[in-house]
């Protein structure tokens, strides 16, 4: 299977690179191809709406998303998206990244995908919009959500190495 891993996060070694690093070696156990796209140390620049893509068309930005990126979605069996949690939703980076999904639509329709997220707060409201945009997300593409990692309370690295979440990212890629 063809990979592709979508991380959001601007801190290199924070608590979502845990679950990144995790999913990605049970996946890679079992054999997978798995393409990481740090969507915050990347050259990117966000959808303007301009529809010269004509949503199955190369985009205006040529950038790393249209350079490094778009193809392997397009290419990929299954998209993870992994972002700590800000404000209760992904992070900017990756956002920018989603909404430029639109330039293939239809080509990045009909994949597998899995979500990993983790915040700081463990406030019963920190992953309710979150988990709203993935399923609206999975809808809208024809995605088969294959599971996800949802990790509260998870404001260090410290904090998520003592829970059970590495394992479960783990599991999760080693199980797909």
């Amino acid at each position: 299977m063809k990979i592709v891993l979508l991380t959001g996060s601007p801190h290199r070694d924070g608590t979502t690179s845990v679950l990144a690093e995790q999913f990605a070696a049970g996946a890679q156990a079992k054999g997978h191809d798995v393409f990481r796209f740090d969507a915050a140390f990347k050259n990117t620049h966000p959808c303007l709406g301009c529809d010269v893509c004509g949503m199955n068309g190369s985009c205006v930005h040529k950038d790393d998303i249209e350079n490094e990126l778009i193809m392997r979605l397009v290419d990929a069996d299954l998209i993870a998206l992994v972002s700590p949690v800000y404000y209760f939703h992904i992070t900017a980076q990756l956002k920018t990244v989603v909404d430029r999904f639109y330039a293939r639509t239809g080509r990045i329709s009909d994949k597998q995908a899995v979500l990993l997220a983790a915040a700081g707060s463990d406030n019963d409201l920190t992953m309710r919009s979150l988990r709203v945009f993935y399923a609206t997300l999975c809808r809208y593409m024809r995605w088969q959500s294959r599971g996800t990692v949802l990790a509260p309370g998870c404001a260090t690295k410290e904090q998520i190495a003592r829970t059970a979440f590495p394992k479960q990212a783990y599991d999760l890629g080693f199980n797909l």
